[in-house]
């Protein structure tokens, strides 16, 4: 952990070698200053992305009556326009990692933001049920790759002292644009709603044009020119970037005498903690009931005695935002491990006052009391949800695979983390018809779980470089290149 600490505690970026002086310090600061400035706009180019995901994930909720009542859908047919987002986003996760690999992480995200716009254009016009579902089936697999390749391209792209703050502003988009799409739902039309989405996707395809394209991929992949080209451009024209370059270069030479990966190599000794780590930490996370709810926070507020949802949902979106800031500045600060436990702890504790308030109200405790206890638990659970278990599993993801399984691991992850997404909102209300508060109390001991599995598996990846995050976890990495 020292040697963690000195790390961290490094200049962010090393002036060239015999820079002396007034001047030349003068210039080293421009350069750094120049190089954090083309990182930010990388970063902010690629969680437009993210933006675009959050307003798809809340673009059904305010939708749903102007949808239902203008195309005369019914209640079962709009169940399924709301929940077919999440089988395209399998889709699109199962080939996630493959298309970024082949194609680059630029133009993964392009071909993310063609098939969003494709999705709301066909939403925009539709005037039958078949086009909102291939829409919204568009949209799906669209955000499906987006979910891998911005956690991915922004790890990859950004200085070891800056990655996780960099990397958990994707959460933060993504909350930021679900809090938008519910709050102008609730005053334009579901036509117009849709025409917004779009935005966030031509944003994103304009800047693609300028960005620098991830170091590491055109390094794995055979740009070595292209590579030391791009890694001067994140970092300043005045960086010296030798030591970072060799040793990304050292490490793609090990991993070209490896064999070609396949999905079932991730489950070799090698592997097999990083992949318990990342499908684990996705199953937890999505397992501990965040979909539920999110999905249904409405829902459970008038079933907990509230006379409408609507209070509470703007409560709810009110704590997450500043929440997922908070995670964003501590996340070099406290370090992953920390912020993930005590965000699954706190989890926990919002199940079982969620839990609680259902029970109170089955025994009849009193009403001002079920009130009371929903309304703590579920901004309990969405604001320690937002600090740490909403993104930084996707920031863990991004960091602990090899290059060479990158994009298999990449697409397992990414579909169990939707596949749990799907089973969750699928099979939540059959549980609370089953036992609403025993529901409750089920998702608070998969949260305490996790917080058992953070701290006997999950590596601290704080203030250390891709390279030597990936080697401790896959002993074949380990030794030195062969000749």
């Amino acid at each position: 952990m020292e040697h963690e600490d000195q790390e961290a505690q490094k200049p962010l970026l090393a002036t060239a070698a015999g820079s002396s002086g007034d001047g030349r310090q003068g210039a080293a600061s421009s350069s750094s200053s120049s190089s954090i400035a083309v990182v930010v706009a990388s970063t902010a180019v690629a969680v437009a992305g993210s933006f675009e995901f959050g307003i798809s994930v809340g673009y059904s909720s305010p939708s749903q009556p102007g949808i239902m009542r203008d195309l005369d859908l019914s209640l079962a047919e709009y169940s399924l326009f709301g929940s077919i987002l999440t089988i395209g986003a399998m889709l699109g996760a199962i080939v996630s990692g493959t298309v970024a690999d082949h194609v680059g992480r630029r133009c993964t995200m392009a071909i993310s933001d063609l098939l969003c716009i494709l999705g709301y254009l066909l939403i925009t016009f539709s005037q039958n049920f078949w086009w909102l579902d291939i829409g919204r089936v568009s949209i799906g697999c669209g955000i499906g790759l987006l979910s891998y390749v911005v956690p991915v391209y922004i790890s990859e792209i950004t200085p070891k002292n800056l990655r996780g703050g960099f990397a958990t502003v994707n959460q933060f988009m993504i909350c930021c644009g679900a809090s938008l799409a519910y709050v102008l739902g609730t005053f334009i039309t579901w036509r117009t709603l849709a025409i917004i989405g779009v935005a966030p996707c031509l944003l994103q395809l304009v800047g693609l044009l300028v960005t620098p394209e991830s170091p590491r991929w055109l390094a794995r992949f055979g740009h070595p020119g292209a590579f030391e080209a791009e890694l001067q451009k994140l970092r300043g024209k005045g960086t010296d970037i030798s030591e970072e370059a060799v040793e990304i270069k050292d490490f793609t030479e090990k991993l070209q005498h490896l064999p070609k990966s396949k999905m079932l190599d991730l489950f070799q000794k090698d592997y097999i903690h990083a992949v318990t780590v990342g499908v684990g930490l996705m199953a937890l996370q999505q397992f501990g009931g965040v979909n539920a709810i999110c999905f249904y926070a409405s829902e459970i507020f008038v079933s907990a005695g509230f006379s409408s949802g609507n209070t509470g949902m703007l409560a709810m979106v009110a704590v997450q935002i500043p929440m997922t800031g908070l995670g964003v500045l501590l996340m070099e600060k406290a370090g992953r491990r920390p912020l993930l436990m005590v965000s699954a702890a706190g989890t926990c504790l919002g199940c079982l006052l969620v839990g609680l308030s259902f029970l109170a109200k089955e025994h009849h405790w009193g009403k001002d009391l079920n009130i009371l206890l929903a309304l703590a638990g579920i901004l309990t659970f969405g604001g320690s949800f937002s600090l740490g278990m909403g993104g930084i599993p996707w920031v863990i993801m991004s960091e602990i695979f090899p290059i060479n399984m990158k994009g298999a691991a990449g697409s397992l992850v990414t579909l169990v983390s939707w596949l749990g997404s799907w089973t969750v909102s699928y099979s939540f209300n059959f549980l609370l018809v089953w036992n609403s508060y025993g529901t409750f109390f089920i998702f608070a001991s998969i949260c305490g779980l996790t917080v058992v599995f953070v701290e006997r598996l999950v590596p601290e990846t704080k203030g250390r470089t891709l390279e030597e995050i990936q080697a401790s976890m896959n002993s074949s990495l380990t030794g030195p290149p062969h000749k």
